[in-house]
């Protein structure tokens, strides 16, 4: 199936997938520092930190040298914050941010906050039951 393109901007195109008609994140490249990769070079840590050398080559964005983060990569305001199939989290915490949840024909996914006991996240897992997406399920 053919994905349709719409424009939201003059420079950036973001893509409808058919099945399921939601925008899809942006793709962007890898941001490392410079001397990433190099055999002579095995302390460097494939991170990013702006450069800040007066000669640096990639501070003055040489090409060759690879992507640097700018605005542009950024993605759509409904598309920021999702995860990865197009569905966004909520953070609960009690049993009634639980069931407020359950209540609604939401497409989200429940995050049970990090602060809950062994003892009450299971509980509210029996209560979800298989009504509800969980992303950080405890095995039982």
């Amino acid at each position: 199936m053919r994905a349709a393109r719409i424009r939201a901007s003059s420079r950036t195109e973001y893509t409808l997938t058919g099945r399921n008609d939601h925008m899809q994140k942006k793709r962007h490249p890898k941001f490392y520092v410079p001397n990433f990769g190099a055999p002579n070079r095995k302390r460097v840590k494939e991170r990013w930190r702006a450069q800040r050398g007066i000669d640096s080559k990639k501070r003055v964005k040489k090409r060759e040298l690879g992507a640097t983060p700018s605005i542009g990569y950024k993605n759509a305001p409904q598309m920021r914050f999702a995860r990865p199939d197009g569905r966004f989290e909520v953070l609960v915490h009690n049993e009634s941010e639980l069931r407020q949840f359950m209540g609604s024909k939401s497409n989200a996914v429940v995050r049970f906050s990090h602060d809950l006991s062994r003892r009450k996240r299971l509980q509210l897992q029996r209560l979800a039951g298989s009504s509800v997406d969980i992303a950080n399920r405890m095995k039982i």
